[in-house]
């Protein structure tokens, strides 16, 4: 925090008025599902972006990274509208234009979640900036109304058909809990996850594979499950089961009930998720992630080479249960292994990637933390 309000004076000339953060996510289960209405069981991890901010008197917006404090961004607030000009800038302009900020700021980030590597770094990035807006500007918003807003930003500013997981888990996430999260209502309850108790460790595992979602490639399964609902005059995926979208094969195309029995299972997987959970049923627990991963890959095809090796690898060397998270087409895993395993498996892993020509993959552990926080400092 004091690293961050140091570089904002140095960058602009004045102290910030607000320092907020926010951290990435990992979801434990519930993958592809949140766009359709369903639960999902994700969880902030400790990695996190910190925003520095302070108004200014005209309608000038300036931001910059710490890592790139020598490029200033600016833009007029009144030129802040869906397809404006910026990079990564959007992320941050999205949240202005959806908040209704009609006043100049100006904007330092900083973090370490890796980027690209399906933690959700862009959420982290959204929610900071929003949390910090909010106190900024005594805008009284619930976290509900910052997790649609931050996401009607990347939806209709960045251009990025996410769901509201990644913003909800950013935001109202809490240490030592999963949080359970009904998309559809945006209901939320904290599901112990203790996983040090049982002597276990959630590995995440990095392939390195970095992916660009706004591609196409998510926009179009999310339009598959969204013709299937309207084909079968169902609200949403949560309001369908596998009887009826068998009595209603012929209706669909091939790849459409694929992908409709993605979301149907997984939905499914993240109730019987929660369960284990409340039983401490970790064997359960890593069959239902093993099981997601299979319908990844196969049903949703979102997974790649580099997922499938690093997860086929950690069962290999024993994992309870391993799977990818995140919107897929690279990205990262995560293995429920063993403590004592740790190494072991970081071993086995390295040696498939070696074995198959890939990027060394990175690793690392983090336990369920605290979500989103702002502090003025006026």
């Amino acid at each position: 925090m004091a690293s961050i309000a140091r570089s904002f004076e140095e960058l602009y000339g004045r102290k910030p008025e607000v320092i907020a953060e926010a951290p990435g996510r990992v979801n434990l289960i519930g993958e592809h599902i949140d766009y359709s209405e369903g639960f999902v069981l994700p969880f902030a991890i400790a990695d996190r972006t910190h925003a520095a901010i302070a108004a200014r008197p005209d309608g000038l917006v300036r931001i910059a990274s710490h890592q790139r404090k020598e490029k200033i961004f600016s833009i007029d607030i009144n030129d802040v509208k869906p397809g404006s000009k910026g990079d990564w800038e959007k992320y941050v302009l999205g949240v202005l234009w959806s908040l209704g900020i009609t006043t100049g700021v100006e904007i330092l980030v900083d973090g370490n979640v890796p980027g690209g590597a399906g933690l959700s770094s862009s959420a982290a990035l959204e929610c900071s900036v929003a949390v910090g807006l909010n106190a900024l500007f005594s805008l009284n918003k619930s976290l509900e109304d910052l997790a649609r807003a931050t996401q009607k930003a990347e939806n209709d500013y960045v251009g990025m058909p996410c769901g509201i997981m990644d913003q909800s888990v950013s935001l109202m996430g809490q240490a030592g809990s999963a949080l359970l999260l009904d998309c559809r209502d945006l209901s939320t309850e904290l599901i112990p996850f203790n996983v040090a108790e049982a002597g276990l460790e959630l590995l995440i595992i990095d392939t390195q594979a970095h992916h660009a979602l706004v591609d196409g490639g998510y926009a179009e399964r999310r339009a598959s499950c969204e013709s299937v609902a309207a084909k079968l005059g169902i609200p949403s995926m949560r309001h369908l089961t596998l009887e009826l979208l068998e009595t209603n094969r012929a209706k669909v195309t091939e790849t459409e009930f694929i992908r409709a029995r993605h979301a149907v299972t997984e939905i499914a997987r993240v109730q019987d998720a929660v369960a284990a959970l409340r039983a401490s049923d970790f064997v359960t627990l890593g069959k239902l992630i093993n099981a997601s991963h299979v319908s990844l890959r196969d049903d949703y095809t979102v997974s790649c080479p580099e997922l499938d090796v690093a997860v086929d690898a950690a069962i290999a060397a024993g994992a309870i249960g391993a799977r990818m998270f995140g919107g897929g087409f690279g990205g990262s895993a995560l293995a429920l292994i063993k403590a004592s395993d740790l190494q072991m498996t970081r071993e086995a892993v390295t040696a498939a990637f070696e074995k198959n020509g890939f990027k060394k993959p990175r690793f690392f552990t983090s336990l369920p933390s605290a979500g989103a926080s702002a502090a003025l400092t006026r």
